[in-house]
């Protein structure tokens, strides 16, 4: 049995603080945690991790715990990234699967079992800097179980998986967990609760403020009021552009045109042969299982695809290659996405993040004046965030970042706002939020929308199109295009 009694935890600087009154844990469980973004999700999992100080109170020794979080995932990244970067011609692929695997472990069975049953043993032997952000999860998730810990912590584990990807996950852990294996989950999303999952905790102002059985805690007022929107101020208006940020743009004609455009890597076909137009006031839904391509149209819209130039693509009215910069594509567009996450790791003032998006820059660079400064805290005051101004960026939680770089991506309210799973990783209220600000935009304003999402029901109200990257059987995609009545 495992138990924890008035706890106190503190990080490293010596600056947030955790408690633990009591929890009581048999040898053998399913436990979720569920939390609104800045509630305190991570800080728990270091607590269990051994990654916090104990203060007071008493607690199990340390844990045979694995843990998949997105901080590692950021970690693995930077790891990657420095040896690609490294004088040594050897390490110029960076890491792949197979490698991390067999480091961990020598059973190429359980290797391929595990591959099998998440799906991913077709990406064995790519580069892990080339894997989508959902492929890059179960890379974290296949490599935690190899380890055979006697418990396996998931920190929002679902997020960046399809539909397909979160079932077989779900079936996983429940596998896991009747072969003797602990299983903790902290999500967001009360849909993602296992029906396996025996006991519930409820996290709130970095306080384990509720844990028991499942159903019980369900029934409790502050579980159910995560779970409404009532509280939720209407919009009805946002902060103006100001006016050197004004977009000049022709809005009449089409933003993007794409002829019988393919990229392949090798012998790898990711995209054959799309014919895509997006033309004034639509916007688009994109949707498909993780490696299908849709982050490679993405790229090929952005101008980080140097495929492009070899194939027959206008954007915003410039056909590519015609002598134009990226700068001249990327100034119509405001982009969120997991990579772009994952790339912001400067460490800035969380006010100096919004006013960068009048910039189009990872950072702040230029004395953004008065004007600038006061629309930003504007910003600040609809998120709730306005006692953070001058906090670091990297010490806010995940979810509240990715609120900071969607709105980061709305303040110029330009021509193309591309959403590449905006919603992950946000609570039910921030997801809420979120949608209407893009509702809004979208009724008001003259920004066009291309929302990428594997969950049902996250597409915000308004999206009149949809593209669908559909398998045909041969690990390669068709793509389908329809309206969308909603």
């Amino acid at each position: 049995m495992y138990q924890w009694k008035e706890c106190t935890y503190n990080t490293p600087d010596r600056q947030v603080f955790f408690t633990i009154k009591k929890l009581t844990l048999p040898d053998h469980f399913f436990a979720t945690f569920v939390g609104a973004n800045g509630s305190g999700k991570t800080l728990m999992t270091r607590a269990l991790e051994g990654e916090l100080t104990l203060l007071n109170g008493t607690c199990p020794d340390r844990l045979s715990l694995s843990v998949i979080s997105f901080e590692k995932q950021i970690r693995l990244m930077e790891q990657d990234f420095e040896r690609r970067n490294s004088d040594d011609p050897r390490d110029e692929t960076g890491y792949t699967p197979r490698e991390m695997f067999e480091t961990v472990s020598g059973d190429q069975e359980e290797i391929r079992r595990l591959c099998d049953i998440l799906n991913f043993s077709y990406a064995l032997n790519r580069s892990y800097h080339k894997l989508s952000s959902g492929e890059g999860r179960k890379v974290l998730i296949i490599e935690a179980l190899l380890k055979k810990p006697d418990i396996v912590m998931l920190d929002s584990p679902f997020d960046g998986l399809d539909a397909m990807a979160r079932k077989e996950l779900q079936e996983l852990l429940v596998a896991i967990f009747r072969a003797g294996t602990s299983v903790i989950v902290n999500t967001n999303r009360f849909e993602e609760i296992s029906p396996a999952s025996e006991y519930l905790g409820l996290i709130m102002s970095r306080d384990l403020a509720r844990f028991g059985e499942r159903d019980e805690v369900l029934n409790d007022s502050a579980v159910q009021q995560l779970t409404h929107y009532e509280k939720l101020p209407k919009i009805c208006a946002l902060p103006r552009v100001p006016q050197d940020c004004a977009d000049p743009l022709d809005r009449s004609k089409p933003l993007i045109i794409m002829n019988d455009v393919t990229v392949a890597y090798g012998d790898h076909v990711i995209l054959n042969r799309i014919n895509w137009t997006v033309n004034p006031y639509e916007h688009w839904e994109i949707t498909g299982p993780n490696g299908s391509g849709k982050s490679t149209l993405l790229s090929l819209v952005t101008g980080d695809n140097p495929q492009s130039y070899c194939n027959d693509i206008t954007l915003f009215g410039i056909k590519r290659g015609s002598g134009e910069s990226i700068w001249d594509i990327k100034k119509h567009i405001g982009y969120v996405s997991p990579s772009f996450h994952l790339d912001y790791r400067i460490s800035s003032p969380v006010i100096n993040v919004i006013l960068s998006g009048y910039f189009d820059t990872i950072g702040l660079y230029e004395q953004p004046g008065d004007e600038k400064i006061s629309l930003a805290r504007q910003w600040l005051r609809i998120l709730g965030l306005s006692a953070s101004e001058n906090a670091s960026f990297r010490s806010l939680s995940f979810g509240q970042q990715r609120l900071l770089l969607i709105i980061r991506a709305l303040v110029k309210q330009p021509p193309l706002l591309i959403l590449d799973e905006p919603l992950q990783g946000l609570d039910g209220l921030s997801r809420e939020l979120v949608r209407r600000f893009v509702e809004f935009l979208m009724q008001n304003g003259d920004t066009q929308i291309l929302f990428v999402s594997h969950h049902e029901g996250d597409a915000p109200r308004g999206i009149t199109k949809r593209l669908s990257f559909v398998d045909n059987g041969t690990r390669t995609f068709d793509v389908r295009i329809e309206d969308v009545a909603r």
